[in-house]
């Protein structure tokens, strides 16, 4: 705080009456900790002492404690609650251990980072979230502060420490090579914290801890303007540099608390603009024209069949239905963050990335090639044992009293000691079992050679002990591996793949522990997942046999045959056992006992685990080998009492002790409980990860706290170690007052490019590392380049530890092609010749060799992430994000970084856990600032950002987090994040240049002449001719019949009643099949001519006034449409509203009705009570409907005549329907156009009066309506009528008909087909059963208007062949709005073939035909043979040319049955012109062609039509005015939600649309609330992979929100309508920033 050098008792007693007050309002919550502060400053400005502050010196100040730097600032006496509370606080900072990594160099570099991104903060929105997906915790998992789960992590707790590491001083003048090593020990060790105590050691923390108020407001507006905290008045201008940088660090922090509100305070710019003219008129015709002058974006919205029923026709600014955070996003884009793409495309290229040109400023090494560095000469001691077990059999006779291991019980206490005698003597008998005991008396189970498990907790080093000597006395080879705890844990199936290829059966473990192993219910140990099958032996003294006298274990001399195997754990999860052999074994142990100088008899304390690694090789082997006295401090202990290593070095006297980085922190954080302890004793501390860059804070710190506990510098010596390769360096114990080893400091920019550079520029990028000491002794080693050949590396270039040594491990067990590639390298020069003929062994460190041969590692390959060709250390990364405050969001500092591969390049991923008690908004707030920090100190940026809860990431045995389990998580999408943020567009910088569209300056003769050169045929298709009379016989029969035939319809249906009165043409069935309606010829006649009647007797009726019709599926819907012909008014047919959603059916039945003036309303009495009803109030105005008719009970009555029109070209109905793109449209349909349709379909079906067709069809629009209404008049031909809202209660009903009627044709959407195979796709054996037998359909045509849905008709086909459907059965229809019917398959003709195009190209509006399974290849299906009478041609829409076939182009279409317009009020010819009587440009100027809207393309396929000319097919690829412009490249929707729905399994349907230039994926949820995060990171990576475009913004909702038309179509536009105006509800938003 600001009071400092105020001492409280001296101020007036107002202002400390104001204070307690203030405190008072704190602490129950009244007032923000940010008011708080300011109303303080205020208060106290006037009275702060201006006291110089002197420059730190570096010597003279203790180390500040830890606590201090937190203290909040001193509270008036009065306040003791917000004493308790303040106390509380305090023990809060202390008990949780997020302080262990702070390194405080790092932090301050980050803070610095963070302050620089200041003036240009990022304005992220902040993702919108359902409540329900807050996601807490269960308490159980929760771990209390101090059995931190954590607090062990392996790969982040080493990284920072409380204490401080200071940044050298590199004076301006030493920037020679030589000087790059900062020499001063000093500096490193004692005034570490004394530097920097005034500057930042209070300021920081308290930005990083600012006492938070107990209480906050539980919502808070998410974008409040936020003030800067008032600076200090103007009195004090002298005020130190300390305490502006002090301020500035709280002043920082606060500005980053909240988003900037900046942009969003004016309003937002209009963005448009930008987006690209979709096609000309088409789009506003319709709206325009039928909804009185209403706004396109209007009329999408509320003319709808599911439309939101408010009847309010303003229209709404963009700018305002825009959410804000949207445009906060645009803004966000507009600021590009790495370099724009360059701006052109080239369209032969093959290779889709494009790839960043090399940077001439890159750094490249420039140093000499390196020479391998030697380590000193193995000495030859005279004792030294031939064999490991010889030293063992040694001591256990001669010092069989002497203490060989010391074990501990949970509380730290000593529970026994294992004398050499004893670990001898039962070493033997176990020897002895093993060999002769385990099987019956004639057969041995073991042979020498063999492999066994060891499993054994970390809790029980002594039965360890015993069955590792064992086994090496009965030449058995020992794998140690974890104890398996259930079948979920991390990583078990790999194990049980590391024992299968070693041939392990049996299994060596105690009593207590195989008591704890999962069992099956009878008592059986559980078989684990990938294991091989196990025999369990209970290695317990009182089950070993004693061996007779005269059996001695065979010790033979050290040989190459492997002792044991030590598994070790890769990047990828996959887990392989290092084979170590007994010379290498035996060779290792000689080695770290002359480098660490081990003495018999010493006392040893490990804290690692002693089955693998540096604490079996210390602290199992060495330590027999040397007679030294083990005392082993199990995990389990250090959770409950972090200081009992610190407390068993004192009390033992130890002389070395083995730990971890985490264990120095663990003590750091408890050394408080203990003050008279010493560690004088010390002559080694081996920290065994000291090759990791971020130990050197950890050992600075641990250092600086107990030097005044006799801890001396030279004690502390880091290592550096791998599986492979075991010890590759460890730094000799120093003499005492010799100068300590120089540190690194390397800029991590050159790092990244894989050269050392001492960071001079930028500090905040600066790496400190301290090197791990001299190679191990006969030891040789060499760096090379980690990726390609083993190459050299030169003096100045990072690169791949390799070493040759007697001492390392001889092979990956069982996988020999592994093994070769890291046991046997051999090193080549730069001209690629091997420099000599011994192996190497990989280390898998990366390092580089300092002044001195010196070694220093910077990481570990397995955490390298390659992105872009530069290199990044998963730890640092860490580090990183660990210095940006996690105090308030990250639970126990638990990180994950790792990388995954999207779209040719690796892409780093952040995975933290968060405290349960984080907020929203702090959580945010940390990502967003995270991002800012690895961008500005590692330029490189995140790919994605995911916090889960506290326990959930899958941990290591020694609960670390395990990486690979996560990794795998997060790619299935099983991770379940609570908070989740993509940034692809910071990082994604490969995509491929835009294209830019050339302008066509070609002539047409260019074009044709262009197209005839490269052998490009015109794309068109024309359909068989259509004869105007197809049936001669009935022509002579009836010579009273003019020649052109049933030009009306109405005609036709007279002439049938006469002719054929009781030929039955309509079969209404209900949900059980039963028969509920039928219609005869003339009864048909007799109902039409009642109604016309009716009609008649209105004098408000006219001829020629249009009538709505308003009926369910059924034959009262022929009879009215057939009653308004009779009576020459003109039917509007339109779906009834759904009693059950008034509010949003019916709105959309008012629109027709008003947009059509309809004179009158046909319908049945039910719905004439709806109408009329006080719920149909509630949506529209009822006063005001039209004359409702009721058609059920109408007398019989025949009207005066039966209209017949003066011309065919009058009109016959209105069809409205609403397009996928949301638009309600009307067109007129002439009397003509009404019998060539009919005409033509029946030529196409062959349908006469003996067939029988099925539709399950709505009969509201388009094709359903003509094969519905129309068409059995026209043919006679006998229709059964199955309405699809009957499949709801019977989903067979329609499959069931087709059998039960033995029907041939059938017709029925796209809906029906879904909802029969989601339905009844597990019960095909169960319709068998019941006799379904489909054999007998010869076609099934799905109608629609879209393109065919490929994969849903093949599922379709699959799934109902087992009952007999042909696999060649299942069609596909199209039509548009301009012209119902274009293709339909028919019975005659070729099968509908399927061709595979090229995606790239046909982005590219070209159509490249690929084979199947070509990668980015995209299967289409033929929309349906053309009908008789249709000419299609395909047309560049821009330029009205004809195109070649090779493009892709709108389907223009001629034919007698095109609509002959829009319905429109004002009657704007001009625009109707352009849809329905447009001409070609060039080529054939004379034809009237209707523009169907829909992109498509033709191609001659090798099948014979009918005439035996080769066949043209059409294939329809999607709707104009849906694709979308991205890039220059043209997307289909479809495309991209094919991919989106592929992503998880969750995902019920999706939907995309783009506002300005952003893509927004809708993604249905159908599993729990709990995955909707999951799916953000799978669908951004999906459509990127597959597609090349970046997700702007993802949104998860509900099933059935993405709202569908009658033929199951997505309206895109009403989604995006809706996402605008905020009215999806959605469960999760993220905003792909």
């Amino acid at each position: 705080m600001t009071d400092r050098g105020v001492d409280l008792s001296t101020l007036p007693k107002e202002v400390r009456d104001q204070l307690a007050e203030l405190d008072l309002e704190l602490s129950e919550g009244d007032i923000t900790q940010k008011g708080y502060e300011k109303k303080r400053t205020k208060l106290l400005a006037p009275y702060i002492i201006q006291t110089p502050v002197a420059p730190p010196q570096n010597d003279a100040q203790p180390p500040a404690p830890s606590s201090s730097s937190h203290a909040p600032a001193p509270a008036p006496a009065n306040s003791s609650r917000y004493r308790e509370r303040r106390s509380r606080r305090t023990h809060r900072n202390g008990g949780t251990r997020d302080d262990r990594y702070r390194s405080d160099i790092h932090t301050e570099a980050v803070q610095a980072a963070l302050a620089k991104n200041k003036e240009e903060k990022m304005a992220l929105p902040m993702p919108t979230k359902r409540r329900s997906t807050y996601v807490q915790s269960p308490i159980e998992t929760r771990t209390p502060p101090d059995s931190s789960s954590g607090s062990e992590d392996e790969t982040s707790a080493r990284r920072q420490s409380s204490a401080v590491a200071p940044q050298p001083q590199v004076h301006p003048n030493l920037q020679s090579s030589d000087y790059w090593m900062n020499r001063s020990a000093q500096g490193s060790s004692t005034s570490s914290s004394a530097s920097s105590t005034m500057s930042h050691g209070e300021a920081k923390p308290q930005a990083q801890s600012q006492p938070q108020p107990q209480y906050k407001p539980q919502y808070q507006p998410l974008y409040q303007p936020h003030h800067q905290p008032q600076q200090q008045p103007q009195q004090q201008p002298h005020r130190q540099p300390q305490e502006q940088s002090r301020t500035a660090a709280v002043t920082d922090m606060l500005a980053h608390s909240r988003i900037a509100p900046s942009e969003n305070s004016a309003p937002p710019p209009d963005v448009t603009a930008v987006a690209p003219p979709s096609r000309g008129p088409r789009v506003d015709l319709p709206s325009n024209a039928v909804v009185r002058g209403m706004s396109r974006g209007h009329s999408r919205s509320s003319m709808m069949e599911t439309a939101d029923g408010r009847t309010n026709m303003q229209r709404v600014p963009v700018s305002s239905r825009v959410s804000t955070k949207i445009q906060q996003l645009l803004n966000t884009l507009k600021r590009p963050k790495r370099p724009p793409l360059s701006e052109f495309f080239t369209d032969d290229s093959e290779e889709i990335v494009q790839v960043p040109q090399p940077d001439p400023n890159t750094p490249r090494p420039e140093g000499r090639q390196i020479i391998p560095v030697k380590g000193e000469p193995l000495g030859v001691v005279s004792n030294w044992p031939p064999a490991l077990q010889a030293a063992l059999a040694r001591w256990g006779a001669t010092q069989g009293k002497s203490p060989a291991l010391t074990a501990l019980d949970i509380t730290g206490k000593p529970l026994y000691t294992l004398t050499y005698g004893k670990l001898w003597s039962r070493s033997v008998k176990l020897a002895y079992t093993l060999l002769n005991k385990l099987g019956t008396k004639n057969e041995q189970i073991l042979k020498p050679g063999d492999k066994v498990a060891l499993v054994y907790p970390n809790s029980d080093p002594g039965m360890f002990w015993v069955a590792f000597y064992g086994c090496l006395l009965a030449e058995v080879i020992p794998v140690p591996i974890e104890v398996p705890l259930s079948r979920k844990d991390a990583g078990i199936s790999q194990v049980g793949f590391l024992l299968g290829s070693c041939g392990v059966g049996l299994a060596l473990t105690s009593e207590i522990c195989l008591k704890g192993l999962p069992k099956t219910p009878t008592g059986e140990i559980l078989q684990f997942k990938g294991w091989p099958r196990m025999k369990w032996v209970i290695t317990d003294s009182k089950y070993l046999t004693k061996p007779s006298k005269d059996w001695q274990p065979h010790i033979p001399t050290a040989n190459t045959d492997p002792a044991y195997i030590e598994y070790k754990a890769s990047k990828e999860g996959t887990v392989v056992g290092v084979a170590v052999s007994k010379v290498a074994m035996l060779t290792h142990c000689q080695a770290l006992t002359q480098a660490c100088n081990y003495c018999e008899g010493e006392t040893l304390v490990n804290v690692l685990d002693f089955k693998k690694d540096m604490g079996l090789w210390h602290g199992v082997l060495t330590a027999v080998m040397n007679r030294i006295h083990t005392i082993s401090v199990p995990y389990a202990v250090m959770k409950a009492c972090p200081l009992s290593w610190v407390q068993r070095v004192h009390m033992n006297k130890a002389r070395v002790a083995l730990v971890k980085c985490r264990d120095l922190h663990w003590a750091m954080m408890a050394h408080r409980d203990q003050r008279d302890i010493s560690l004088a004793s010390l002559r080694m501390l081996i920290v065994a990860d000291g090759a990791n860059p971020w130990s050197v804070s950890s050992c600075d710190a641990f250092l600086n706290l107990f030097q005044s506990h006799g801890l001396k510098p030279e004690v502390i010596c880091p290592c550096a170690a791998s599986p492979e390769a075991m010890t590759v360096a460890i730094r000799r114990p120093g003499v005492p007052g010799a100068p300590l080893p120089a540190r690194a400091i390397l800029s991590m920019g050159g790092l990244s490019y894989g050269v050392i550079r001492v960071n001079t520029e930028d500090k905040n990028s600066a790496l400190t590392v301290q090197d791990v000491g001299h190679v191990m002794p006969g030891a040789l080693m060499c760096i090379v380049r980690p990726d390609g050949p083993p190459q050299l590396c030169k003096t100045d270039e990072i690169g791949e530890i390799i070493i040759n040594s007697r001492a390392g491990g001889t092979m990956y067990y069982g996988l020999p092609g592994l093994t070769k590639n890291t046991f046997e390298v051999i090193p080549v020069n730069a001209n690629g010749v091997p420099i000599g003929e011994i192996p190497f062994v990989r280390s898998g460190l990366l390092g580089f060799v300092g002044p001195g041969s010196l070694i220093f590692v910077v990481g570990k390959i397995e955490g390298l992430l390659m992105v872009s060709s530069r290199r990044h250390n998963a730890d640092d990364l860490v580090a990183t994000a660990l210095a940006v405050e996690p105090v308030k969001t990250v639970y126990r500092g638990r990180i994950a970084v790792f990388s995954v591969t999207v779209f040719y390049d690796e892409r780093v991923v952040i995975v933290a856990e968060q405290r349960p008690d984080a907020s929203e908004e702090d959580s945010f707030q940390w990502m967003s600032r995270v991002l800012q920090a690895i961008d500005s100190i590692h330029q490189v940026g995140l790919y994605c950002l995911a916090l889960v809860s506290a326990n959930t990431l899958p941990k290591t045995p020694l609960g670390g987090i395990h990486i690979s389990d996560t990794k795998q998580f997060f790619l299935d999408g099983n991770l379940h994040p609570c908070n989740i943020l993509m940034c692809p567009h910071t990082c994604v910088t490969n995509l491929p240049k835009p294209r830019q569209k050339q302008p066509v300056g070609v002539g047409p003769a260019s074009v044709m002449v262009g197209n005839l050169v490269a052998g490009k045929r015109i794309a068109q298709a024309v359909g068989r001719d259509l004869g105007m009379i197809e049936d001669q016989d009935l022509v002579r029969k009836l010579c009273m019949w003019p020649t052109v035939m049933h030009q009306y319809l109405t005609e036709a249906l007279q002439w049938r009643a006469q002719t054929d009165p009781d030929h039955v043409l309509y079969v209404l069935l209900n949900a059980k099949g039963v028969t509920v309606g039928t219609a005869t010829c003339v009864q048909l006649h007799k109902r039409a001519e009642k109604i016309a009647a009716a009609l008649s007797e209105k004098s408000s009726i006219n001829t020629g006034e249009n009538v709505v019709l308003l009926y369910p599926p059924g034959i009262d819907l022929i009879a009215a449409f057939y009653g308004c012909l009779y009576a020459g008014c003109v039917p509007v047919n339109v779906r009834p509203p759904h009693p059950q959603n008034l509010a949003a059916t019916l709105p959309t039945v008012r629109m027709i009705i008003d947009v059509s003036k309809a004179a009158c309303i046909l319908t049945t009495q039910n719905l004439m009570r709806i109408l009329r009803s006080k719920e149909a109030a509630a949506s529209v105005n009822i006063k005001t409907w039209p004359t409702i008719i009721d058609t059920d009970d109408l007398p019989r009555r025949r009207p005066p005549q039966i209209y017949k029109p003066p011309t065919a070209e009058m009109i016959a109905y209105l069809d409205f329907s609403v397009s996928t793109t949301g638009m309600l449209t009307g067109v007129k349909i002439s009397h003509a156009a009404v019998s060539a349709l009919c005409r033509s379909i029946k030529l196409q079906c062959e349908l006469y009066s003996s067939r029988q067709i099925a539709i399950c069809l709505d009969p509201y629009c388009g094709l359903g309506f003509v094969l519905w209404c129309l068409a059995s008049v026209y043919s006679g031909h006998q229709s059964i009528l199955i309405p699809p809202f009957e499949l709801e209660s019977s989903v067979s009903l329609w499959l069931s008909t087709l059998s039960q009627y033995r029907i041939r044709d059938t017709f029925c959407s796209y809906s029906v087909m879904e909802l029969c195979t989601k339905g009844l796709g597990t019960q095909t054996d169960l319709l068998k059963a019941r006799g379904v037998n489909l054999s007998c359909v010869r076609s099934c045509v799905v109608i629609a208007e879209e393109r065919p849905r490929l994969t849903l008709s093949q599922s379709f086909s699959k799934l109902f062949k087992d009952v007999g459907l042909s696999s060649r059965a299942v069609s596909t229809a199209f039509g548009s709005r301009v012209n119902l019917a274009i293709c339909l398959q028919g019975t005659t003709g070729p099968d509908p073939c399927t061709v595979y195009v090229d995606m790239k190209s046909l982005r590219h509006d070209r159509v490249r035909l690929v084979e199947r399974g070509a990668p980015q290849s995209l299967p289409l299906m033929e929309s349906g043979k053309i009908l008789p009478g249709v000419r299609v041609i395909i047309v560049n829409p821009e330029t009205k040319g004809p195109l070649g076939d090779s493009h892709l182009g709108e389907v223009w279409v001629n034919s007698p049955h095109n609509a002959s317009g829009y319905y429109t009020i004002y009657g704007e010819e001009s625009l109707q012109a352009d849809h329905f009587n447009t001409k070609l440009s060039f080529g054939d100027p004379h034809t009237l062609w209707a523009r169907t809207g829909y992109l498509g393309f033709v191609k001659r396929t090798e099948l014979l039509d009918a005439s035996g000319d080769r066949h043209d097919a059409l294939f329809v690829v999607g709707s104009l005015d849906e694709t979308l412009e991205l890039r220059g490249l043209r997307y289909h929707p479809t495309d991209i939600e094919t991919s989106v729905s592929r992503a998880h399994r969750s995902i019920a349907e999706s939907a995309v649309f783009t506002w300005t230039n952003l893509l927004v994926v809708v993604s249905e949820l159908c599993g729990s609330e709990q995955d909707a995060l999951d799916l953000v990171p799978l669908i951004t990576n999906v459509v990127l992979e597959e597609h090349h475009l970046i997700v702007g913004v993802v949104v998860i909702v509900d099933p059935g929100v993405i709202p569908i038309n009658s033929r199951g179509e997505k309206q895109r536009m009403h989604l995006r309508d809706s996402f605008l105006a905020d009215q999806l509800d959605p469960i999760y938003v993220a905003y792909n920033m």
